[in-house]
């Protein structure tokens, strides 16, 4: 099958993640961080040589990298550390459930409040609303670089500067821009949330959580760390603060590897590869007479359409029968299918990666074209 949903995980992954995910379960079976001897300190180096990696990627210090076991876990673990003492957050109208749900949470048990600005084709009208919405108990702005729905990539660095002009915590889910936008916190991000198997590169099961230390998150998750166990009272230091428990040890090796094809590779070269193949796509189906597009101009290599009125459920589960992956629905995201009109049909995501080909594009389009439901 060939896979073109590869903004839920990527498939295939590079031969070196494959590799470095059976040395991990060969060689580094220790548990990190827990104890002195030889098995655990030669795991523990593999683990923080990853820290090493992703900190030299998005501009930060290994010890304010935290591993997550994905984008939501690393969302919930700063929405709820900078909102659970109370205050009012700002999302964005494209937000996945991730940015959703936790903000909802908080605000239905009387934690936190929320508002949820409206995106402008327009950035400056778009920072504007956002500006609008500001009060004077608002802590955050909580949002994503790029839609998983559209590719809308938003004006993530005016927004940065928006936020530091009335000093708000700026919360990025990077689930669709890390890997393919070559971001960083030196773009005013406080906290960059995002996924280790999708333009990582790395396995499932894996996230980023990564931080300026700025802010000191409020603990959601308590446990052993291998530090301070004499103390009843969380560790208050980063990473062990908010990495309780064994961390993903192969996979966590296997996103190492992951990080190191996307860094040779670069995310430029990668976005236009990807983008290429977008356009191709798009230019094909803006052909055909009964087929909608959802697009737009500043995008990440991401591109959502619909056949007539037929569900996007019922186009996926053809597109699958004729050997593609692409998903139909409402990708975890109401919010922006709400925006789109979309909420009842969805819509069905065509999300390439490095792996995809022009051959593999023109064959999903000679698919869609014998499409006759």
């Amino acid at each position: 099958m060939i896979n073109f949903d590869n903004a839920a995980t990527t498939f295939p992954k590079p031969d070196s993640v494959r590799r470095a995910v059976n040395a991990a379960l060969t060689k580094y079976g220790g548990n990190p961080g827990r104890g002195g001897h030889r098995l655990s300190t030669v795991t523990a180096e593999q683990i923080y040589s990853v820290r090493e990696s992703a900190a030299e990627m998005f501009a930060s210090q290994p010890e304010n990298v935290i591993f997550t076991s994905n984008c939501t876990h690393a969302l919930n673990l700063a929405i709820k550390g900078m909102m659970l003492n109370g205050g009012h957050i700002i999302i964005s109208e494209y937000e996945h459930n991730s940015v959703l749900r936790p903000v909802y949470a908080l605000a239905k048990q009387g934690k936190a409040s929320f508002s949820v600005a409206h995106i402008y084709d327009d950035d400056d009208r778009t920072l504007e609303k956002m500006r609008s919405l500001i009060r004077s108990d608002t802590r955050c702005v909580c949002c994503m670089v790029a839609s998983n729905v559209t590719g809308r990539i938003l004006p993530y660095r005016k927004i940065a500067e928006l936020c530091r002009s009335y000093g708000l915590c700026f919360i990025a889910d990077a689930a669709q821009a890390a890997g393919t936008l070559d971001i960083s916190l030196d773009d005013g991000f406080d906290f960059i949330c995002t996924a280790g198997h999708k333009s990582l590169y790395g396995p499932s099961g894996t996230g980023l959580l990564i931080s300026n230390g700025r802010y000191q998150l409020a603990t959601i998750i308590e446990g052993g760390t291998g530090a301070t166990s004499e103390q009843a009272e969380q560790t208050d230091f980063l990473p062990e603060r908010l990495e309780s428990g064994t961390v993903n040890t192969m996979g966590i090796i296997g996103l190492g590897a992951g990080l190191d094809f996307v860094r040779t590779k670069t995310p430029q070269r990668i976005f236009n590869h990807e983008a290429a193949l977008v356009n191709r796509l798009e230019t094909a189906l803006s052909q055909l007479d009964n087929v909608t597009l959802y697009t737009c101009e500043n995008k990440a290599p991401i591109l959502s359409f619909n056949i007539g009125e037929v569900s996007s459920a019922q186009t996926a589960s053809y597109l699958s029968d004729c050997g593609f992956a692409l998903r139909g629905g409402l990708h975890c995201s109401a919010l922006a299918h709400r925006t789109l009109g979309t909420l009842s049909q969805g819509t069905v995501r065509f999300s390439p990666s490095a792996f995809n080909t022009p051959s593999q594009v023109d064959a999903l389009v000679q698919a869609l074209k014998r499409f006759n439901p």
